[in-house]
């Protein structure tokens, strides 16, 4: 007879699939059940679970004070356990703001039940595919799990079924599939310098850090490249990053969110995962120029494109790129305190650019036009939705209290305090680029928020392909000034909530400051 686990470790092994299972069973009830008056909020309740039993396996492990391999497949440590919490907490502001997105689709007739049911079952799908990406104890599993996220996010990228939004889905598709290939190509070279260690270590992240130094360093070296470049492909880095604008401007706005808030960042833990191993192997200068040369290549782009953007939908996704490219930054830099500032980085970032999609959204909803130069005197009009979108692009750009403006601040100063002259100037590079980023955000958000309100979002010309406005719905008109729109109550409280939580983590990062720690030094090789 089998001796039952122990309280702790089957406590952990319950909070560790569930992330899983739970998403899970929310697909199997859209899909058998679809969009209807029971379900419309099984998305959210599904979302507050992910995030509960983040808290529950956080609590754990910060009390154990290690993590643990739960039945051989999940790699409950306080990196995938942090994953997890930016998973859920994200995932909650997306799922408070659906069901009204949803029906105002329905309503204006861009979307039926049907469509909302499938959507809402690809959604859930996507948040088991990234739960299990970041729970994985196998770089071999984590490859696959990434792989659903892209077959998943396919369909709700070409949701609306128009000719731009099937081109985005279609390019998202070749891009990240050549990506992935060469991801796939780089675990099979490292499973083989693995195979040749005699450690019997595999594929598993904890087996590849104990066998790191025994791993060839010609083929770790090759494996290690394609690797950055394929996982890095998913999180937008340059130079295969030219999916994400056209993939999150075409796609319903909770999803986009979701890709830019969780997506490119779990891809980029990844990223962080393979740097352990190759810095044992290497030495950290071979990963440490790979991730500058990324880092520095993907502000460049970010800025060059951002400067005459017309888009803001496209705006908010190229800010994604220099967002992933201070990540790269800051790991590249190395060391507890910039592996932490990139971590809270992550968290920040996660809630700022999802409720600025979702805002987005209601923007796009309310107008039918994307167009920058198409949205003017909006905070005499949608004065919530203007002072959330305002606030949300000062905290994009950095200032305090929010928390991006504490986790750049951490990763420049630990890039300044390098020992490396290189990583000193590339990092003074990296401000400079940002800055010109910060105005441009700033020039072009202002011109939308501010000015005097006109009818020019009413005109059909350039409205995005399949834009359909309902009669009276529009912001604009001669008599919007005087009447402004109010949001729906549940999008109200994701954007209020998203704010309040990027600044409270910029004033005090709390019950999670135990956690940082432990991840950045997992991360960092530091005892």
């Amino acid at each position: 007879m089998t001796p039952p686990l122990p309280a702790p470790l089957l406590a952990t092994s319950l909070f560790a699939f569930a992330p899983i299972v739970v998403p899970a069973l929310g697909a199997a009830i859209y899909a058998l059940l679809g969009w209807r008056r029971a379900t419309v909020w099984v998305g959210t309740g599904s979302a507050v679970l992910v995030l509960l039993a983040a808290f529950g396996l956080a609590a754990q492990v910060v009390a154990a004070g290690a993590g643990v391999t739960v039945a051989g497949l999940l790699l409950v440590d306080p990196l995938s356990v942090f994953m997890l919490t930016v998973i859920g907490a994200i995932a909650v502001l997306t799922a408070l703001a659906t069901p009204a997105y949803l029906h105002t689709e329905i309503t204006a007739g861009r979307a039926s039940a049907r469509t909302a049911g499938r959507h809402s079952m690809l959604v859930q799908a996507f948040l088991a595919a990234m739960a299990l990406a970041v729970l994985a104890a196998d770089l071999g599993v984590v490859w696959v799990a990434i792989e659903a996220t892209t077959i998943i996010t396919a369909f709700l990228v070409g949701q609306h079924r128009t000719r731009t939004a099937v081109e985005a889905a279609w390019k998202y598709v070749v891009i990240c599939s050549a990506g992935i290939s060469l991801a796939l190509l780089g675990v099979v070279l490292l499973n083989f310098a693995s195979l040749h260690t005699g450690t019997g270590a595999g594929l598993s992240w904890s087996g590849l850090t104990a066998a790191a130094a025994h791993l060839d360093p010609g083929v770790t070296r090759i494996a290690v490249v394609l690797l950055v470049i394929g996982f890095g492909t998913k999180a937008g880095l340059a130079p295969l990053h030219a999916w994400l604008p056209d993939a999150h401007s075409q796609a319903p706005a909770p999803v986009s969110a979701l890709m830019s808030g969780v997506l490119l960042a779990v891809a980029f833990s990844t990223i962080l995962r393979i740097k352990v191993i190759a810095d044992i192997a290497l030495g950290p200068g071979f990963t440490r120029a790979l991730l500058l040369a990324a880092a520095l290549a993907s502000l460049l782009v970010a800025a060059s494109l951002l400067l005459a953007q017309r888009d803001y939908k496209r705006m908010l996704a190229y800010s994604s790129i220099e967002h992933m490219g201070l990540l790269a930054l800051g790991a590249a830099v190395g060391g507890p305190a910039a592996t932490a500032a990139v971590l809270l980085h992550v968290l920040g970032h996660g809630l700022v650019k999802g409720l600025l999609f979702l805002g987005a959204g209601q923007l796009l909803q309310s107008t039918g036009s994307s167009r920058i130069d198409r949205i003017q005197g909006l905070a005499s009009r949608q004065p919530v939705l203007a002072g959330c979108l305002g606030l949300g692009v000062l905290a994009l750009i950095g200032l305090p209290p929010f928390s991006i403006f504490a986790s750049e601040l951490g990763i420049v100063r630990a890039g300044f305090s390098s020992a490396s002259p290189v990583v000193g100037w590339a990092t003074a590079a990296a401000l400079l680029v940002v800055v010109v980023i910060a105005a441009a955000l700033i020039g072009h958000t202002s011109r939308m928020l501010l000015g005097n309100a006109t009818d020019r979002a009413n005109d059909t010309a350039d409205r995005p392909s399949g834009t359909v406005v309902k009669p009276g719905a529009s912001v604009a008109g001669p008599g919007a000034a005087t009447t402004p729109i109010l949001l729906p109550r549940s999008v109200t409280a994701a954007l209020t909530l998203g704010l309040v939580a990027s600044a409270a983590l910029g004033v005090s990062t709390g019950p999670l400051s135990t956690l940082l720690t432990a991840a950045a030094h997992t991360l960092s090789g530091a005892p």
